[in-house]
């Protein structure tokens, strides 16, 4: 009877550690990515570890698996904060956080996070960033649009080809003024300014020349960002596609009225506007504020024309296609 309970804690501690030692032999241990910046600023990120992801942030948080993934070294001579971790590829298992604080390079200052070019996955896995950059960059490619939208959301779901599970909710619309014209969309959701900049840069317009770019962005970055460091993001883009894109006109769209009442985002964004309304007639630039013509007399949005009040339904892109139709043929020279 005492031999018996005297081997019952002893089996106890032996299958504790045998559980234990194949939990250990089976776990994945990844180690934090290497990182380094070199003279001219671009910084690396390196993992040790096959068939893994890196994620960054620049804003000081600590990356999850819905950051930013590191797909190109990152231009950092403005300097600052970055940090970095290992995820598997299902990014259920992740590493220790590897930080540095660089400092800007001589002869740069710091910049405000809508002009620092980064990717983005904020939505993932539903909605996979990279995939529809790869996709879209080839399909622009392939098909050389005369006339290209740019943007987030808004712009995705408006219409052009299928690249994902995403309803196009203007794909009438979309089909009776752009799709005889060769348009092509860069619309992706979720993103900000910066999303858009790292696009441009990273290939996403190379081997293209559309007469005319259609371009509205910035909603995503109001809810945490200054009006005027939103503007400097809209005209960096500006200026990135002229650089890229000498030959095309640009069609520059205040950002839409978002919210179903007159609200302080709202307020945001008519001071936005009136920033960027500067840019018309520079950069071949054209400057358009339609936002008025999604609006009631009292400055309601309804949901027969935004459902979500924010994204346009079928009849709200007819209304956004109607309202710069005049302003598309005189750009397109038609």
């Amino acid at each position: 009877m005492n031999q018996r309970m005297t081997c019952r804690p002893l089996l106890a501690t032996l299958a504790i550690f045998c559980f234990g030692f194949v939990r250990a032999q089976t776990a994945v241990q990844l180690a934090p990515p290497a990182i380094q910046r070199d003279d001219k600023g671009v910084v690396t990120l390196k993992s040790e570890s096959p068939d893994t992801t890196i994620l960054y942030t620049l804003d000081g948080a600590d990356p999850i698996a819905k950051s930013n993934p590191y797909l190109a070294p990152i231009e950092l001579a403005c300097g600052g904060d970055l940090k970095a971790r290992t995820f598997s590829a299902d990014r259920k298992t992740m590493s220790e956080v590897a930080q540095t604080t660089f400092e800007p390079l001589a002869g740069h200052k710091a910049l405000p996070s809508t002009v620092v070019p980064v990717t983005q996955d904020r939505s993932w896995p539903q909605y996979d960033w990279q995939k529809r950059y790869e996709f879209t960059s080839a399909a622009v490619k392939k098909s050389k649009p005369q006339i290209l939208f740019i943007g987030d959301s808004i712009t995705h779901f408006f219409g052009g080809e299928q690249f994902d599970k995403y309803v196009l909710r203007g794909q009438q619309t979309w089909g009776e003024f752009y799709a005889p014209r060769n348009a092509g969309n860069l619309g992706f959701g979720w993103d900000k300014t910066e999303n858009v900049l790292w696009r441009l840069q990273h290939g996403s317009i190379d081997g293209i020349s559309p007469k005319l770019i259609v371009m509205m962005i910035g909603t995503n970055n109001t809810g945490t960002c200054s009006a005027p460091d939103i503007a400097a993001g809209i005209e960096a883009i500006v200026l990135e596609l002229e650089k890229r894109l000498p030959q095309s006109k640009i069609l520059l769209l205040g950002i839409f009225p978002r919210g179903e009442k007159p609200n302080p985002q709202r307020e945001k964004i008519a001071e936005i506007n009136q920033i960027i309304a500067k840019l018309d007639g520079t950069h071949h630039v054209t400057f358009l504020d339609i936002g008025a013509k999604f609006l009631t007399p009292d400055g309601l949005i309804t949901k027969d024309i935004m459902p979500d009040f924010l994204h346009p339904n079928e009849k709200g892109y007819r209304i956004w296609a109607e309202a710069i139709e005049p302003t598309v043929k005189k750009l397109m020279g038609e």
